[in-house]
């Protein structure tokens, strides 16, 4: 070996041990430093989880394939991931469907694009092409259920009861073939725009 390249080696072999020695005496040094010791690795914080591509709020939940949700209920995961302004409509609506004897509640919510494919996809088998599921089912790409901007309604005479007086919460039909599935398209008390034909982009 060549002096210099000896040389070198010591030194790489030297700075090793000195850090080594600082991760024992000096835990707090090294972090400081903007380094780690040799093997450590970054620790997550421990409700990190992985999270989905498109939305950035997490990966599938199981309890997103849930079909009869209480609009009031926060900590679900199809009306937390909902937009705000959504919420708050849906709820409005649904105090007022109660004082008027109508059971309402959220066949689904906010889903995550995962669940968005795997629906895309059992539509896809059922109806015998993509082009005819794409008339039932968005892509997680163009889902505004993705973006937590859009909501369906059960059963059916809650989703009738919206679909008359959802309007007045801002709350409007988006397409003519889904009579339960509404987004935030107006102000309250302002015209719902017409409505799309069905789901295809």
């Amino acid at each position: 070996m060549k002096p210099a390249a000896r040389t070198a080696s010591v030194s790489v072999v030297a700075v090793a041990v000195v850090l080594a020695v600082a991760a024992v005496l000096a835990p707090g040094l090294l972090p400081a430093l903007g380094r780690t010791a040799p093997g450590d690795v970054p620790a997550l914080p421990a409700d990190a989880a992985p999270t989905d591509a498109l939305s950035g709020t997490g990966a599938a939940d199981p309890r997103e394939r849930d079909d009869q949700i209480d609009p009031f209920d926060d900590a679900h995961p199809a009306i937390a991931g909902l937009d705000p302004d959504l919420r708050a409509a849906l709820q409005a609506a649904a105090r007022d469907a109660a004082a008027a004897d109508v059971d309402l509640w959220v066949t689904s919510g906010r889903r995550s694009a995962e669940y968005q494919q795997e629906l895309l996809d059992r539509a896809e088998q059922t109806y015998g092409s993509l082009e005819a599921a794409l008339e039932r089912v968005a892509t997680p790409e163009t889902s505004s259920h993705v973006t937590g901007g859009a909501v369906d309604i059960g059963p059916t005479d809650a989703a009738d009861w919206v679909g008359r007086f959802g309007d007045a919460y801002g709350l409007c039909q988006t397409y003519a073939n889904e009579m339960w599935h509404f987004e935030l398209a107006t102000t309250p008390g302002g015209e719902c725009p017409a409505q799309l034909p069905d789901a295809t982009p």
